[in-house]
């Protein structure tokens, strides 16, 4: 593959991870923006909150096919694990980052589970299955973001050396994203998810 090729790769992949499929979800549904409902983030579980199960089902799907289309993409034109690896990050920036809405987009969790389905499915299973049981267990999706994506780059240096530096990159954005989050859990102040949950608490 050649430079340009692969630069308009990368740049194709954040223009992907730039719809945050959530605000057109809920356009589309007659829902309430969820930039301004709920906690105000365009993710999966505000989503669930203002809109039901339907419209974050759509919602997770699409964040994280996101991931997912630049890293089978680029395997298929034949790029190297770490540059597959490359083009997934680009679309996870382009959800933290979206060029349509101002550079003010979600948290990526959604974006960085495709990523990472995409790139060792069984990484996937094993840090979708650890979130979901730490969810289930305290309700704080949160919670079980941080600690989840925070225990993968150990697990990622012992099951895929060849994506480790990008999934350790992936790590860094997600848990430095969710900054306000770690304050609140430090303070207790951190709310568990319920569809009454207050507005003010916070998502991924």
């Amino acid at each position: 593959m050649h430079i340009l090729e692969n630069l308009l790769l990368l740049i194709v992949s954040y223009l992907l991870g730039s719809v945050c499929t959530a605000i057109p979800v809920c356009k589309l549904l007659g829902l309430p923006d969820p930039r301004s409902s709920g906690s105000g983030n365009p993710g999966t579980t505000n989503v669930l909150r203002v809109g039901g199960k339907g419209a974050a089902l759509l919602t997770l799907a699409g964040d994280m096919l996101k991931g997912v289309i630049p890293v089978l993409v680029g395997r298929a034109l034949g790029a190297t694990p770490l540059f597959e690896a490359a083009l997934g990050f680009t679309a996870f920036l382009g959800h933290l980052f979206p060029l349509y809405y101002r550079f003010a987009g979600g948290k990526g969790v959604a974006t960085a589970f495709g990523v990472l389905f995409a790139l060792n499915p069984i990484l996937g299973l094993c840090t979708g299955a650890l979130w979901i049981a730490l969810f289930a267990l305290t309700r704080y999706s949160s919670l079980a973001a941080l600690v989840s994506f925070g225990l993968l780059p150990a697990l990622a240096y012992q099951l895929d050396r060849a994506h480790f530096p990008i999934i350790c990159l992936i790590c860094l954005f997600l848990i430095t994203r969710h900054h306000a989050n770690i304050r609140a859990l430090l303070h207790g102040q951190e709310r568990r998810f319920s569809h009454k949950t207050n507005p003010e608490s916070s998502e991924v």
